[in-house]
């Protein structure tokens, strides 16, 4: 990226030294018509430069008119220093820019940037290479307001002498492009995701083909909040597509992949929309994938009882159709077990009396230590079996009534199972299904 914005930027550059190169020598003093071209990133509208002193048109010419970029850099400089109010000193800043990167003084061209952009607020190339240089060095605020400043300079840009119509918005085209991807990427490193997705968005418009620009576009989208899952899931599989080393390549398979099994629920499709992106650009108007929305708990409970007998059911799932699900199915349950007779095993003991016990039966109550279950003893329980608080036991119960919310049930004729006489119905114990 550094070549093609340092071409594209300082390309306009070396027509203000061909112009001035071109104008004729400086007239007597009072014949002072010498006028150098219109500086390239002047705003506004056009206005002719003239050097009335001849001496200092002179300076100014010479300079430009070097060949060999150190020459060139010693006459700016001289001509800068000798005529500090030049009318030409926005020009001689440009030329200069672009002779420093000739030498490849990168910390001169940014200060020669800096000292244009005291003169000119608004010189586009001055502050598109300054975001190239703030991005490079990852400042990311300034890279972000450079370039977004250039990017609202754009537009006042005058086209300089000696340049086409047709190249000259060629040339406004890839600094928007460039300028719209540094100000893209700096806005996703400094987690502003609107102004991520839309600088880079226009990046990408501009330029498809720049995985420098997709993938970052993508990862806007699939991280901001809320998420915008559809473009991401688009961008991530349009950057899977796009030339790159195969270890990069891979990785953002995967993590494209995994986004769109979350969203869509399953990896139905993903093929399909690598192939799309790899072939389409943009994503296609009316573009969509399909969101996976989890069941809600009654709708869990209401497939339960469709698929499983009450009898086949855990303590668990009785628990969860008899809290969340509809009252025909909650019936259903209840009918099977109200009044039966019913063991259990490796119920935590919360709270233990002689006449009656605190259980946990199911594995999301037994974690968060909480009663699902009040067993009524048929007796007091002997001192010697009395279970300690924190133990696990088999019990038997006969289920007489229940609260859905939250969820107790409460059984009499309670009992103690013995290792000799092991529960006989031994439902298992697992998490309910929870709400996603």
């Amino acid at each position: 990226m550094k070549k093609m914005l340092v071409s594209i930027v300082l390309g306009l550059v070396g027509v203000a030294g061909q112009a001035a190169a071109q104008q004729p020598q400086a007239t007597p003093p009072a014949q002072p018509q010498a006028q150098p071209a219109q500086p390239q990133g002047q705003t506004g509208a056009a206005q002719n430069k003239t050097i009335k002193d001849p001496a200092e048109y002179n300076a100014y010419v010479g300079a430009v008119q070097q060949a060999d970029p150190a020459a060139k850099i010693s006459g700016l400089e001289a001509f800068l220093t000798q005529y500090p109010n030049s009318v030409m000193k926005a020009d001689a800043l440009e030329t200069l820019m672009a002779a420093y990167q000739q030498t490849g003084n990168a910390a001169k061209m940014a200060d020669a940037a800096n000292r244009l952009l005291a003169v000119d607020p608004n010189n586009v190339k001055a502050l598109a290479l300054m975001a190239y240089t703030d991005k490079a060095n990852q400042k990311w605020q300034d890279a972000q307001q450079h370039s977004i400043a250039g990017l609202q300079a754009i537009d006042k840009m005058t086209k300089p002498d000696g340049v086409s119509d047709a190249e000259f918005q060629k040339q406004k085209t890839q600094l928007s492009a460039l300028l719209n991807s540094i100000a893209g990427f700096s806005s996703l490193q400094l987690k502003d995701n609107a102004n991520a997705q839309k600088y880079l968005r226009a990046a990408v418009e501009a330029n498809p083909n720049s995985l420098e620009d997709v993938y970052p576009l993508a990862v806007s989208y699939l991280t901001s909040t809320p998420e915008n899952d559809v473009d991401g899931l688009f961008f991530i599989a349009r950057a899977a597509s796009l030339p790159q080393d195969p270890k990069g390549k891979d990785q953002i398979t995967k993590f494209g992949h995994s986004k769109y099994v979350k969203y869509h629920g399953s990896e139905e499709g993903s093929n399909e929309l690598l192939a799309q992106a790899a072939s389409t650009p943009m994503p296609p108007p009316g573009f969509t994938i399909k969101q996976y929305i989890p069941p809600t708990p009654a709708e869990q409970a209401a497939d339960l009882v469709k698929s499983k007998d009450p009898k086949d059911m855990s303590f668990a799932e009785w628990e969860l159709v008899l809290s969340v699900g509809k009252p025909e199915d909650a019936d259903k349950v209840w009918t099977f077990l109200k009044g039966k007779s019913l063991q259990f095993a490796q119920a935590l003991v919360l709270k233990a009396e002689p006449n009656k016990l605190e259980l946990a039966a199911s594995q999301d109550d037994i974690d968060a230590k909480r009663a699902d279950v009040m067993l009524e003893m048929t007796a007091a329980i002997p001192a010697r079996l009395m279970p300690k608080e924190g133990s696990t036991i088999d019990f038997e119960g006969t289920p007489v009534s229940y609260e859905p919310n939250p969820f107790v049930m409460t059984m009499n004729k309670g009992a103690l199972l013995t290792k000799a006489a092991p529960a006989t119905h031994k439902p298992p114990v697992h998490h309910k299904p929870s709400a996603q």
